[in-house]
């Protein structure tokens, strides 16, 4: 029992300096100074500081992954639903960029645009996934194979944006821009051919 407060006053600690400074500006020592622990400790429950973002990136995309899954499809048709899951999945990676990791750091970093770059596949995976198995929607091929580039499409876009944009605000402006002038057609476009 012990052992599993000690593992949350960690994440809990990584998680609030992740958020306030970034992945790269956090070090082990200030995570082991806001956790009130020694540095040794960190290392008898995580191998290194990337394994505990590692957790937490997980831990918080297991939440949002069970929204995503659970979202109540009965009363929407399915380009709503489509456009609904494309704009949720893209929120979930910028929110992962923003309070997790640091912008700067995975516009500077090889390793974290790799980390992203594996991430976003996992998520391009769930929601061709979560997507396909609403019921008396179309399964086909075809289909899946044209979900699929809708959502390749969307994340390009939606990182562009990101990796381009010089403040918040500008992403914020792009994403609204993206939801109402680019995903309408991209979801027509996937769902009528």
């Amino acid at each position: 029992m012990e052992a599993d407060k000690i593992k949350d006053s960690i994440k809990r600690a990584a998680q609030d300096l992740f958020r306030k400074f970034g992945y790269h500006k956090t070090s082990v020592n200030e995570i082991a100074r806001r956790a009130k622990i020694a540095k040794a400790t960190i290392y008898k429950y995580f191998d290194s500081k990337e394994a505990i973002l590692h957790v937490l990136l997980m831990d918080y995309i297991k939440v949002s992954v069970d929204d995503l899954i659970h979202t109540d499809t009965d009363e929407i048709d399915e380009e709503t639903h489509l456009s609904n899951l494309i704009m949720k999945t893209c929120r979930l990676s910028y929110t992962v960029c923003n309070e997790f990791i640091g912008w700067d750091f995975i516009r500077e970093s090889t390793n974290s645009q790799e980390f992203l770059k594996n991430l976003s596949n996992e998520l391009e995976e769930l929601l061709v996934h979560s997507f396909t198995q609403v019921g008396g929607m179309r399964r086909n091929e075809s289909f899946h194979q044209r979900i699929r580039f809708l959502i390749k499409c969307s994340k390009s876009i939606v990182f562009s944006f990101a990796f381009t944009s010089v403040s918040d605000s500008d992403v914020r402006k792009n994403f609204v821009s993206f939801q109402k002038e680019i995903l309408p057609y991209l979801v027509k476009a996937a769902i009528l051919v």
